[in-house]
């Protein structure tokens, strides 16, 4: 699996710095208010339970499944989610966890759907942000770390349902995915 990547962006441990540092702001931005949250899945589950660990408040933690790549390295554009939400949003603050924001669609087709339902506040927090790679207009509240325009594997990434399992963020060889 290792001879499959190029480079490796993000290691282990400069990952466990900065996700402590966004639980840090998470909790004192959100003092003595409860928080839902929701994992965008499969790709936030690494970051969301690294995540939650340093997030010193009453927190629900839910999840969706939205996709919009499939197998492919590219967004189709289309953003599918697997269900109608079954819990209570109305007046709570909601933070929606993703792992990458790169087109900004599947973001922005969850942020309308959240909406919907009358939560009190909405933000977002992803762990890496493509902004080369945007073709509508949103950014994150929250951002682990700025990510160069390459397909990226690992920390719950992948490239056809492998790579999730390794500890850090590393470039795919263009020939894998070719």
């Amino acid at each position: 699996m290792k001879e499959d990547l190029k480079d490796i962006l993000f290691s282990e441990e400069v990952i466990r710095e900065r996700i402590a540092q966004l639980g840090v702001e998470l909790t004192e931005e959100y003092s003595g208010k409860p928080l839902l949250i929701i994992g965008v899945l499969k790709g936030c589950f690494m970051f969301l339970a690294d995540l939650s660990r340093h997030i010193d408040l009453d927190c629900d933690i839910r999840f969706l499944t939205a996709s919009s790549y499939g197998f492919s390295t590219v967004s189709s554009g289309k953003v599918a989610f697997d269900k109608e939400i079954d819990w209570d949003v109305e007046g709570r603050d909601v933070i929606i966890v993703e792992d990458i924001l790169d087109s900004g669609g599947t973001l922005t087709a969850l942020n309308a759907f959240i909406s919907r339902h009358s939560p009190a506040s909405l933000k977002t927090c992803t762990l890496l942000d493509k902004p080369e790679c945007r073709s509508v207009p949103i950014t994150a509240d929250y951002v682990g770390f700025e990510c160069p325009n390459e397909f990226v594997v690992g920390y719950g990434l992948d490239y056809g349902e492998k790579y999730r399992n390794l500890p850090y963020v590393a470039v795919l060889k263009p020939e894998i995915y070719a």
